[in-house]
């Protein structure tokens, strides 16, 4: 994912920008408080320490077992600043009723920091995909669940060998926990085709692949309000990575075929994205994230017709802005994903070679 640029930055983002609709205008939630979105949902947006300096969570009122309340969608990182910005809403904007059940879209840390701390806080469930608690759990075990060794193994094998960047990915073998100290040990499962009834309207669960393991978007039909998390971002292009765990997968593609999913929704439907403003346009953003991809991919067969590349050689094709250690991992998971999904393609090859270095190249010569 890239960081969000200032309008005006970015001529390209600028125009494809303006042929999506906001149509709250430049309205924001202040720290605390929340915007009504729709009928029952509101727009809550708290900081984040990262480029990527927010994300949006959503209230939506609720009732299970005859006891009125509100559910929540996503919680941000677990951080002093985000439970005081929480303690403010549960002041604020509940209207004197409690949280019933915490719903969380995907496993990254700014989504499921605090599941942990609102479940016990409410005495609620957690409510998400299988696969994403499970990851979400192993995280959660500080340098014993994700290996920090195995990341930077990993990144060396596609070419980045700078020492100092590697020792640094070796040293952060508990940010996942640092973000994400603790998760429910117990949850309700969230499928593909799930309908879930909230505040009496029928939310149907959109499963999305390639950012995330088991990505779950909410698509309400009777407000046509699609709460899309990191599946369908206005300006900013989702992050899509092949990482380490599974390291020969193809995210680019299921990402793509994932986002086609929503063309089957209203073309006024109102996305609730994690980051940026509710927009209307969705089907524009669909395509316009099709035509980013394309000419990446596009970029990326030209270099390696040329000569075979490694995923560190195509950093300054793909990413024109200077990087710092946490963008470059991600720049990294996503530069071996554009290989990847020629490579599946069959359109590149892969070579391991004397250095240990995987390439990718066109035709018999690599």
């Amino acid at each position: 994912m890239k960081p969000p640029e200032p309008p005006g930055t970015n001529p390209h983002a600028d125009k494809l920008e303006q042929q999506l609709h906001y149509p709250l205008g430049h309205t924001l939630p202040t720290p605390g408080t929340a915007v009504t979105v729709a009928p029952g949902v509101k727009w809550l947006r708290m900081g984040l320490p990262f480029a990527l300096n927010h994300i949006n969570l959503w209230l939506l009122r609720d009732e299970i077992d005859g006891q009125p309340g509100w559910s929540v969608v996503d919680c941000c990182i677990s951080s002093e600043p985000a439970k005081a910005q929480w303690e403010q809403v549960f002041a604020n904007e509940l209207d004197s009723l409690p949280i019933l059940r915490v719903i969380v879209t995907h496993m990254h840390p700014d989504h499921i920091g605090l599941a942990h701390w609102l479940c016990e806080r409410w005495q609620v469930r957690l409510w998400i995909s299988a696969t994403d608690f499970g990851l979400a759990r192993i995280g959660s075990q500080g340098p014993n669940g994700f290996s920090s060794d195995a990341a930077a193994a990993f990144f060396a094998l596609h070419g980045l060998s700078d020492p100092d960047s590697l020792e640094k990915i070796r040293g952060r073998g508990s940010y996942f926990s640092t973000l994400v100290p603790a998760v429910p040990r117990q949850y309700r499962r969230l499928q593909d085709s799930d309908v879930l009834t909230i505040g009496g309207r029928a939310w149907l669960c959109v499963s999305g692949y390639g950012h995330a393991p088991e990505h779950i978007s909410l698509y309400c039909a009777e407000l046509q309000v699609l709460i899309g998390g990191d599946m369908m971002l206005p300006r900013i292009s989702t992050n899509v990575s092949v990482y380490d765990q599974e390291p020969e997968s193809n995210p680019l593609r299921q990402f793509l075929d994932s986002i086609d999913k929503f063309k089957a929704l209203p073309a006024q439907t109102l996305t609730l994205p994690a980051h940026g403003k509710p927009f209307t346009g969705l089907h524009a953003r669909i395509q316009q994230l099709h035509d980013h991809h394309d000419e990446r991919l596009l970029e990326v067969m030209q270099a390696c017709t040329v000569k075979p590349c490694s995923a560190a050689e195509l950093l300054p094709l793909l990413f024109k802005r200077a990087l710092d250690l946490h963008q470059t991992t991600f720049a990294m998971g996503e530069s071996i994903a554009h290989l990847h999904a020629l490579w599946f393609e069959g359109r590149l090859q892969r070579r391991l070679g004397d250095d240990g270095v995987y390439r990718f190249g066109a035709g018999a010569g690599i």
